[in-house]
């Protein structure tokens, strides 16, 4: 089963960081732009990565299993959402200069051709497939979606074979990102639910489930 993310401390001699200007030792926060270059000069390669506020996430290989609950859960979507929407599986969805996340399906409105210059900033819906992985998902990256304005969050939980489903995204002066959820409904195996931008069109969460 996929591992919980890590995060990569990274200090590559060809960035010129700030200058420290106390005593303490300062975090440093990667931008967008600083990433990318991270990228381009091999950092990450062979490896996933996120860019999660400022922090460069390492996240486990893919699993057989999580592979094919990917799969699985593209082709219900690609049924429901023929045209007008790109479902993008394992894409970049941009939050802002200090985050970029890669969740496993993100539909997004439009074609694919509409995303050439940039990566999507909303998507109306974003599943993320989890394992050992759940507190995360369920905790920060949960928080920071809702921040974006997701609207429907899933995770789908391989382990206990259920679906979380997370809506109605809403200010939360407690929460990271200053943003949580205000409903969550778990759903099992033997339940339907409907996409918020296909209410009329219920999946099967069993058909997810590999």
């Amino acid at each position: 089963m996929d591992t919980a993310p890590q995060t990569i401390a990274l200090v590559p001699p060809a960035l010129e960081l700030p200058p420290v200007r106390n005593a303490e030792p300062t975090r440093k926060r990667w931008t967008r732009a600083e990433y990318y270059r991270l990228e381009e000069q091999g950092w990450f390669r062979e490896q996933r990565v996120e860019l999660i506020d400022g922090e460069i996430i390492l996240s486990a290989r893919l699993l057989p299993q999580h592979a094919v609950a990917i799969e699985l859960v593209r082709l219900a979507l690609l049924q429901l959402f023929p045209n007008g929407y790109w479902v993008r599986q394992r894409f970049a969805l941009v939050c802002d200069d200090y985050s970029e996340l890669e969740p496993d399906i993100a539909l997004v409105h439009g074609e694919p051709d509409d995303y050439t210059e940039e990566h999507p900033k909303f998507a109306p819906l974003v599943v993320e497939i989890s394992g050992n992985s759940l507190a995360y998902d369920k905790s920060r990256k949960l928080h920071l979606y809702a921040a974006m304005g997701v609207p429907d969050y899933w995770i789908l939980d391989l382990d206990s074979r259920q679906l979380l489903i997370y809506r109605e995204p809403t200010a939360d002066a407690s929460a990271s990102f200053g943003h949580a959820y205000a409903s969550a409904t778990t759903l099992t195996e033997a339940d339907l639910l409907a996409p918020l931008e296909r209410p009329n069109a219920p999946i099967s969460v069993a058909a997810l489930l590999p």
